[in-house]
């Protein structure tokens, strides 16, 4: 009969040693993966958290500073109404002193032999 030859043919116990190293080798990288992902995880936790407390103090300040700017405005607005003319007095000033430096910084800015006539 035909007579074969062992080192041709792999062993089957070869072949099983071979295929159970590969997978312990897959189960190592999968649990380094697994770790891995795990570790990034708690890193994003850990930056969700940071984010959610600055934004809890944003707001508060924010808030905080709202009422103040609330409470100023109201406080100005008593005195206006108690000071009428006084308050037309300074409104005009700032509206003239508005209009006198916008027609300083037209003129510096504009090319002189251009005339408005």
């Amino acid at each position: 009969m035909a007579d074969t030859n062992k080192s041709d043919t792999p062993d089957i116990d070869d072949i099983q040693k071979t295929l159970e190293k590969q997978i312990a080798e897959l189960r190592k990288e999968i649990t380094k993966i697994n770790k891995s992902i795990s570790a990034r995880g708690a890193e994003m936790l850990d930056a969700s958290e940071q984010a959610s407390d600055f934004y809890d103090t944003a707001a508060t300040r924010a808030s905080r500073t709202a009422q103040q700017l609330r409470t100023q405005a109201h406080a100005v607005s008593e005195v206006a109404r108690e000071n009428p003319g006084t308050t037309t007095a300074v409104v005009g000033v700032i509206g003239l002193l508005g209009f006198m430096a916008g027609f300083a910084i037209g003129q510096s800015t504009s090319d002189t032999s251009r005339r408005w006539y």
